[in-house]
């Protein structure tokens, strides 16, 4: 059996053309007219990705009960990557960079379409924040790269306080079990933060999230809404889930909504040190 991070080097460098699409095409869009319409050459295609970026809401939550103030993302750096393959070390996963305004809006040009493979993300590593990276396109919804900017997007960032509360709600104790005892936080082992929401934006309860790979099923917790504990049974009011990694090479998979097919599969993946964020949503344009 191939080690898990062989096969995630084997998919990410040698996807089926149905993922990524085709270098070049005429006319790329289905029932689209496109007689009058140049070439889409999508080997030299560069495109804007822009949005605003933001104190994660619970966690504003968390530090305003505590009487505590949100941190400004004024001046953060930015940068847009593929996390998926930050996980492997590849030196071409970073297609660009730039800074978060005072307002938290930011705009990052020139980041070129032949480089991503699965997802991209907007990432921030800053002081009081764990390092995290928000999936701002999936090529799950569109079996292809972008071809036009990514406008209002939006990138979270974790701040360490909210972290510690994270951490504290699955238990010290089952995140060195899930690391063989290589990891006490789960910034240490790595996670991926999710949510759970409906057409409208509204967070859902009851949801359960499930993964392709049996053997990563029991990594998934439902954190509390006072996050003072999780469990393993379904979303809260919050919608929101936990994946604990191993503290390991990357794994990468997709997750899914059990008992329904209005939430696509999305790809996803954890490595030691970074939080993966993302919002699992129905149909394919987020609310």
């Amino acid at each position: 059996m191939m080690r898990p991070s062989l096969i995630l080097c084997c998919a990410l460098l040698g996807l089926a053309p149905a993922a990524c699409g085709p270098g070049n095409s005429a006319n790329p869009d289905p029932a689209v007219d496109g007689s009058d319409s140049k070439s889409v050459d999508l080997d030299h295609l560069t495109i804007t990705v822009a949005g605003r970026a933001e104190v994660f809401p619970e966690a504003a939550r968390l530090l305003e009960a505590r009487g505590q103030s949100v941190p400004t993302l004024d001046g953060v750096a930015l940068t847009i990557e593929e996390p998926l393959r930050i996980g492997v070390n590849d030196a071409d996963s970073i297609f660009g960079q730039g800074s978060i305004s005072a307002e938290g809006g930011f705009a990052v040009p020139d980041v070129p379409v032949r480089g991503i493979n699965l997802s991209l993300a907007a990432s921030l590593e800053h002081e009081g924040f764990v390092r995290s990276s928000t999936i701002v396109f999936d090529t799950v919804f569109t079996r292809t790269r972008p071809r036009t900017d990514i406008i209002e997007a939006r990138a979270w960032a974790l701040p360490n306080t909210f972290h510690d509360a994270l951490t504290q709600a699955v238990g010290e104790t089952w995140i060195r079990a899930h690391s063989e005892d290589r990891a006490r936080t789960l910034r240490d082992a790595g996670f991926i933060l999710g949510r759970v929401v409906d057409a409208s934006g509204a967070p859902v309860a009851g949801a359960r999230v499930v993964l392709d790979r049996g053997d990563l099923a029991n990594r998934i917790y439902y954190p509390a809404p006072d996050f003072q504990s999780s469990t393993q049974d379904a979303t809260s009011s919050t919608g929101l889930f936990l994946y604990v990694h191993s503290g390991a090479a990357a794994e990468t998979f997709t997750l899914s909504i059990q008992g329904t097919r209005d939430y696509l599969p999305r790809h996803a993946g954890a490595t030691p040190g970074r939080a993966l964020v993302l919002t699992l949503y129905p149909g394919s344009i987020a609310p």
